[in-house]
């Protein structure tokens, strides 16, 4: 699993790689990773902030405040949702990427469902994917 994985949002416009691999991939059902991604869950691993380089679109990168920590950053061309992060506190040198946006392969054995108790109530999980956190 070494090397560097590039990714880009839907239009092309921002294009970014990362210069190791995802750790802690995970599918989150809260509430705002639904709603920022319009789907039953949304997708993530994370890496350091020092291994995130945005190759191209820089300036096309918008931030939004979803809470008092947390800054979820999209493409402000075509929308697509590529990170979020915490602005302080634990694991706020750490920045996790939209697994969807990847263009390069990417496999981890080790995922996990966080805050199912939030899942959207049209959407059956099965009993294998109940963790909670």
């Amino acid at each position: 699993m070494a090397g560097t994985y590039q990714g880009s949002c839907l239009c092309g416009a921002i294009r970014y790689e990362l210069l190791s691999p995802p750790k802690a991939l995970s599918h989150c059902h809260c509430s705002q990773c639904r709603k920022s991604h319009g789907a039953a869950f949304a997708s993530y691993a994370s890496v350091p902030r020092s291994v995130l380089r945005i190759l191209t679109g820089a300036e096309a990168l918008k931030s939004f405040a979803s809470s008092e920590a947390v800054l979820r950053q999209f493409c402000s061309h075509c929308g697509a949702s590529l990170f979020w992060s915490r602005s302080r506190g634990e694991f706020s040198d750490w920045i996790s990427i939209a697994l969807g946006t990847l263009d390069t392969a990417f496999t981890s054995h080790t995922q996990r469902h966080i805050q199912v108790a939030s899942k959207a109530p049209w959407f059956e999980l099965p009993d294998h994917w109940m963790q909670t956190e």
